[in-house]
């Protein structure tokens, strides 16, 4: 699938043997972009600039990454990357480009020493393309799911995008799906089992070292509040695709972005999102 967001880039780098990569969201110039984070145990990088209340109102490029914390060194690469493009916030020193990250944790996937680095960054984001990928590559390539089941019961997750559109406006959803829980494909499941692990002594290292993360893609016009409320119905989409959603254990987050060539409705938006989301998590479970 290609992505039907004009401008938008995808690319990846990743390192199977280690179980780690880095995923980089290129955007076209003047993108705005907001975002929200739900789960317990978050590693980002520039959110609070996103913030509605803050001033930066452009966004250049979006970074999901593995490497838990240590993942983030990505986004130093993709900064070099726009900068030498020309992109990025003007200011009296010269531009500097807005690079929000989220990261999940796949530290004991493969290689604990395996990280994304800024070299990694700079090389997916030198590589990308309008083709976004699938399954276990950059940032999804050391995710697995049902990570409550423990070593033996978890299964293999990855990364996975999908696009609901509804006249001229298009929502795409790019996930990487690392999750405590189960993915839910519409059974009704909400996740007790789980919710009972939870509550007693467990038997394998939970160690807070799951995480969903996301980048929400839109044509649509939209400003900072705009993106933040969009946020909401990814999040509404997770809730509906993961069984159980957001909790301690995982660092679950989204930052939307728009490239503002399409005006319309923000609850079309935001209900195009909560679908493009839990489309793109259940993909997963698929295998596609």
């Amino acid at each position: 699938m290609s992505i039907g967001i004009d401008g938008v880039q995808v690319g990846h780098w990743t390192d199977s043997d280690g179980e780690t990569g880095c995923t980089v969201v290129l955007l076209p110039e003047g993108a705005t972009g907001s975002c929200e984070v739900r789960g317990g145990a978050p590693a980002t990088r520039e959110l609070d600039a996103l913030a509605p209340d803050k001033s930066v109102t452009q966004v250049d490029a979006i970074v999901l990454t593995g490497g838990s914390a240590f993942g983030l060194a990505a986004a130093d690469g993709v900064m070099r990357y726009l900068e030498e493009q020309g992109r990025g916030v003007l200011t009296p020193a010269g531009k500097v480009p807005i690079v929000p990250a989220l990261a999940l944790f796949d530290l004991a996937a493969g290689d604990p020493a395996a990280r994304p680095t800024a070299d990694h960054g700079y090389a997916a984001a030198a590589g990308a393309g309008e083709q976004p990928g699938r399954g276990r590559i950059g940032a999804g390539t050391g995710a697995y799911v049902s990570n409550w089941r423990g070593p033996e019961g978890r299964v293999r997750g990855g990364i996975s995008y999908a696009e609901r559109s509804l006249g001229d406006v298009v929502v795409g959803a790019l996930c990487a799906v690392n999750a405590f829980g189960d993915i839910d494909l519409g059974g009704g499941d909400i996740g007790l089992d789980a919710v009972e692990v939870l509550t007693r002594p467990f038997e394998f290292d939970a160690g807070r070292a799951h995480t969903t993360i996301g980048a929400v893609l839109t044509n649509a016009r939209l400003d900072k509040t705009g993106c933040h409320i969009v946020c909401q119905g990814a999040h509404d989409g997770l809730a509906r695709a993961l069984a159980p959603p957001h909790t301690r254990c995982d660092g679950d987050g989204f930052i939307t972005a728009a490239t503002g060539s399409v005006d319309t409705d923000i609850d079309v938006v935001r209900l195009l999102a909560l679908a493009a989301v839990t489309d793109a998590i259940r993909a997963v479970a698929a295998g596609s």
